[in-house]
């Protein structure tokens, strides 16, 4: 909701779709406390709270959901989301993401394609199946008709759908509110859940991140909050990287700083964020590309060519790394 909240004038109602991950629930609880503090309203819904959560939170939804002018949804991939557009189709829908999905999203909408999320293998499990119809009115439901605008509010370079709306999220409520922030000497690294969505093997991951805190002289390594507790502890082990679990979004840790003078990143959504969160200070960004081999053979045929997509897409001023064999076999040199 990134320079949505400064201006906003009530009454706006957020509402959370309490997720059950821990750190998701944390952070989210945080976020929502900054959504009070800009004058809105929030609801904490326990929809994944267990028997009978779902159907309570459709039936206190009901009314202000078929009485609201506007709908700003956070992740159309959702499978709560997508039930509740089925159930209660808005005049105005807005799509708020700066997740790296939201490029797939408008490509699979302009395609009419169903609503698949870009590390998910392509045939369909017997839950998937069970929720296809779900899937398949949802997705209408997100395209725009007579009856019916569609906007995508996002930081990323995505190419309209046809009769969809993008507005470019600039970041500016961050800038105006947070830092600038102390910068520190050295670089900072940014996690990803790459291996826990069984895109890139555990052992090359937990090589390539010793490699660049070497590369790059880094201290610490910022989680990603779905990244296991298992594989935090060994990078804190064989790295001596000082592991991060932020509260916050990164762009709000960052831009309230301190932050490394080289911020050094997979292909994620920060590469195309923190350039705009963190511009006027002079911290640098980099990406680092994925390689074919680092990728998992259970790895989605579109893995490859969606995160060289996120890369190459960076802003103008972000380093592009490339990692290239070098003796002994298993060491990665960067360049």
């Amino acid at each position: 909701m990134d320079g949505g909240c400064a201006g906003v004038t009530p009454p706006l109602t957020v509402v959370v779709l309490s997720p059950t991950d821990p750190m998701s629930r944390g952070q989210l609880r945080r976020m929502a406390q900054l959504a009070r503090d800009q004058g809105l309203t929030v609801r904490w819904q326990e929809a994944r709270g267990g028997r009978g959560s779902l159907v309570r939170t459709l039936r206190e939804l009901a009314r202000p959901l078929r009485s609201a002018e506007r709908v700003i949804i956070g992740d159309p991939f959702s499978r709560y989301v997508q039930l509740l557009l089925t159930l209660f189709a808005p005049r105005h829908l807005t799509v708020v993401d700066d997740g790296t999905a939201t490029m797939e999203f408008a490509a699979q909408l302009g395609r009419g394609e169903r609503l698949v999320r870009w590390h998910r293998k392509g045939s369909l499990g017997p839950r998937e199946l069970v929720l296809a119809p779900v899937t398949s009115l949802a997705r209408r439901k997100l395209a725009p008709t007579r009856g019916r605008t569609v906007e995508i509010f996002t930081s990323l370079p995505v190419e309209a759908p046809p009769g969809v709306t993008v507005t470019e999220n600039t970041y500016a409520w961050t800038r105006d509110t947070f830092g600038p922030p102390k910068l520190t000497g050295g670089a900072d690294l940014v996690g990803t859940s790459l291996v826990e969505t069984g895109v890139v093997d555990a052992d090359h991951y937990a090589r390539v991140v010793n490699e660049l805190a070497r590369a790059h002289g880094a201290t610490r390594y910022f989680a990603h909050r779905r990244e296991s507790a298992e594989k935090l502890h060994r990078i804190a082990v064989e790295t001596g990287l000082q592991v991060v679990r932020p509260d916050l979004p990164l762009e709000l840790i960052a831009r309230r700083g301190p932050i490394g003078r080289t911020v050094v990143s997979f292909p994620s959504t920060v590469v195309h964020t923190l350039p705009l969160a963190l511009a006027g200070t002079g911290v640098k960004v980099a990406v680092i590309e994925i390689a074919p081999e680092w990728l998992r053979a259970t790895a989605s045929p579109r893995a490859q060519g969606f995160l060289s997509g996120v890369a190459g897409t960076a802003a103008h001023e972000v380093d592009r790394l490339t990692a290239r064999a070098a003796s002994p076999a298993d060491r990665l040199e960067f360049g």
